[in-house]
């Protein structure tokens, strides 16, 4: 036990005892980088601290949605008003308009937005509402792509899966996953194929715009368009799960930025500033197709929660300068720019896959375009490299199948400190 996260590792091991696995998502047991994960006390702009009272420059920001950093004030004020007036009240509130106006202003694709708990609930929702609309079975999905934990999503998914070495996950009927059909990400031939021989049978298409649960993998030029005609042409549904890239690639997320619209759009997590909800939206043609005006059934008592709303419109009228982009994509254009000429020079073989502010550092020489290329990858070394980076207080991905993500609240300090482990971690291998 290392004298510095003793009470981490007493904390996780009492945890051990009451919780599957010690924790409440697998990839938050450091499965794939070994190790005891350390138990989390407080956050403060783009710091991290632990109960042991360690401080790390944090890369994972919640897995994206602190765009602001943790704790920011505007955030935390509007959900101690909200909380103020009372903590869930099981109908609706004038902040869920206001939330789905202000998303609606900056992706004006979406004509109504449905929300809900979470970003799984999302994608759920959107599958069982293409589904409805067009009154067809199929789901498209993309190896390596995932959509949440429901159990139509959980084949040749990426991410956490993808981190516990499973190909799928116990518990599914096989009768269920029977009705998904997922298929190389990138591979716009196999997209065609698939709707030349099946393309009267599939309800939708569901995808990450920017693949983020392989790691960072942008998609393959044209590769957006051609899903776009083909699922027009077959009157399929196109959704966009954008609980990733939603607000973040930029202020009109993924399909604004490629100019590519979808019918459907998934957010997530970032629609509260961190706090838990999700929203699916899109054509109104479409989104009427949910009850109570149609027949496809969705309902949750803490969908539009009012503290998760509170800090859902805190968070968006934060957005509204557009420098906060440029700020995002200046800071890891800089701290790339600092460490790719380490890596070249200690001879240790990195691809870089970077799309605005959304990056990850994989460990081989060739490029990763797809999951089984990012599959290929050095994992072992990897789990090297998160071990020295947070005992030097650098708080990476406890994957190697995971985005990096920066903040406002990222600064100077942080890049030097990124660099400064970077560079010891360089001279530990050599």
């Amino acid at each position: 036990m290392s004298d510095h996260t003793t009470n981490s590792e007493k904390i996780f091991k009492k945890s051990c005892t009451i919780i599957p696995g010690g924790v409440n998502s697998p990839v938050r047991a450091f499965g794939s980088v070994g190790g005891t994960p350390f138990i989390a006390a407080r956050g403060e702009g783009a710091w991290i601290y632990d109960v042991d009272d360690n401080r790390y420059a944090d890369y994972v920001m919640s897995w994206g949605p602190l765009l602001l950093g943790h704790t920011h004030p505007s955030v935390l004020e509007a959900v101690k008003k909200a909380a103020d007036s009372g903590t869930s009240f099981g109908v609706p509130t004038d902040a869920e308009r206001e939330l789905a106006e202000l998303v609606a202003e900056r992706m004006p694709w979406i004509q109504k937005l449905r929300l809900v708990s979470s970003g799984t609930e999302a994608c759920m929702t959107a599958a069982r509402l293409a589904r409805g609309a067009t009154g067809r079975d199929l789901i498209v999905k993309f190896d390596g792509g995932y959509h949440g934990h429901s159990d139509m999503f959980l084949v040749k998914a990426g991410s956490g899966l993808a981190t516990g070495g499973l190909p799928a996950s116990g518990g599914i009927p096989e009768s269920v996953t029977s009705k998904t059909i997922s298929i190389p990400y990138n591979d716009i031939e196999a997209v065609r194929n698939l709707f030349s021989e099946r393309g009267s049978e599939i309800a939708a298409v569901i995808v990450e715009p920017v693949a983020a649960n392989m790691g960072v993998v942008p998609p393959a030029e044209n590769f957006l368009q051609i899903l776009r005609g083909l699922t027009k042409k077959h009157n399929a549904i196109l959704i966009f799960d954008e609980v990733i890239t939603g607000f973040r690639l930029s202020g009109a997320g993924a399909a604004g930025f490629f100019k590519v619209l979808p019918d459907l759009v998934c957010l997530g997590k970032i629609l509260g500033g961190g706090l838990p909800i999700g929203g699916v939206g899109g054509r109104e043609e479409i989104m009427n197709h949910l009850s109570p005006m149609g027949a496809v059934y969705q309902a949750g008592t803490l969908s539009g929660n009012p503290l998760s709303t509170a800090a859902g419109i805190a968070m968006l009228r934060n957005l509204n300068n557009l420098t906060v982009y440029e700020y995002l994509n200046r800071y890891v254009d800089k701290l790339l720019g600092q460490l790719v000429p380490l890596f070249t020079s200690s001879n240790c073989e990195v691809k870089i896959n970077q799309i605005e502010s959304l990056f990850t550092i994989f460990f081989t020489e060739n490029d990763v375009t797809d999951f089984e290329s990012a599959k290929n990858c050095d994992m072992e070394k990897y789990a090297r490299f998160h071990k020295a980076m947070l005992n030097a207080g650098v708080f990476l991905p406890p994957s190697g199948f995971e985005a990096w993500f920066v903040s406002l609240s990222h600064t100077e300090e942080h890049i030097q400190k990124t660099v400064d482990a970077v560079t010891a971690f360089l001279d530990s291998e050599s």
